[in-house]
């Protein structure tokens, strides 16, 4: 009995100890950028450095603006074609896909989710680049080369398709049948369970996986890097080249370190970057322990 409350207490400190260190980890990640960009900040405002859309560090302008809503526009268009249509192909292959189309198409969702990102970027200038600039931007009479904030939405939807979708899926077959007769026992149609019964007691799950595609969107470097066009300056259309602020990082570290607070810049721009995921997780975090709170 004695070795059992033992192992019990070593198990109990030994998952206490890992935890501590996850947020040391954390800790010391934040701790590094923050030093690293103490040069820039104390040469330059922090308004001035948020606010600002000149980049030239030859003249020792550095102004974040551009790469902030680039890496913005990038997010939000990813957002506005992913979501939709995740939502809707996980209530499909819960409630309306045969069993062996779900046993089929699950297991390629975690085959998607393994490709590396660099073959989404190829595939994104082979195929995504070009019907942007020969069918897509004609129709609305604009003339463009394709590489833009649109593509890189376009490339990174795709790219978080698989890791959205099978966390709905997960939550989806959660949902316990009982709901779902009851609510069918009382008249509704099946679409009518759907949208008020099955998606309403999901909703904080759904959220969890959007925040899941977020945090992917924002941090993702490649695939956008090849197709944003990366000019630093600030999107005003769908048709308009962005630079994400990954694209920045992976562009310029290590390149033209003499230049005085160039290094420094970059860090500051992981720093933002750091503080832009850990932010947008918390504030989602809140969200949905308050939907849970209600759904109880």
């Amino acid at each position: 009995m004695n070795w059992r409350l033992i192992k019990d207490k070593l198990a109990q400190r030994s998952f206490a100890l890992l935890l501590i260190l996850s947020i040391v980890v954390i800790l010391l990640i934040l701790v590094g950028l923050v030093t690293k960009s103490v040069p820039l900040l104390k040469a330059e405002h922090l308004f001035n450095i948020l606010s600002g859309s000149v980049w030239s560090p030859m003249k020792g302008d550095f102004g974040f603006l551009p790469f902030i809503m680039g890496t913005v526009w990038v997010t939000m268009v990813s957002l506005v074609i992913a979501v939709p249509l995740c939502v809707l192909a996980s209530v499909y292959l819960v409630e309306y896909a045969s069993e062996t189309l779900r046993r089929l198409v699950l297991p390629l969702m975690n085959v998607l989710a393994a490709i590396p990102p660099v073959l989404y970027g190829v595939w994104g200038v082979l195929f995504v680049v070009p019907i942007l600039s020969e069918y897509i931007a004609p129709v609305f009479g604009v003339d463009t080369t394709g590489y833009t904030v649109f593509a890189g939405g376009i490339v990174l939807a795709v790219m978080i398709f698989p890791i959205m979708i099978s966390i709905m899926v997960e939550v989806l077959q959660t949902i316990p049948q009982e709901l779902k007769a009851a609510s069918l026992s009382l008249g509704a149609t099946k679409w009518e369970t759907i949208t008020k019964v099955i998606l309403i007691k999901a909703k904080p799950g759904i959220i969890a996986a959007i925040v899941l595609g977020v945090s992917r969107a924002f941090g993702e470097t490649i695939a956008v890097l090849m197709v944003c066009g990366n000019i630093p300056q600030l999107p005003k259309s769908l048709f308009d080249a962005g630079y994400p602020l990954p694209a920045l990082i992976a562009n310029n570290f290590g390149e033209m370190m003499s230049i005085p607070l160039y290094d420094s810049a970059l860090m500051f721009a992981a720093l933002l970057l750091f503080v832009l995921i850990l932010g947008f997780n918390l504030i989602s975090r809140i969200i949905l322990n308050r939907l849970e709170e209600k759904a109880q």
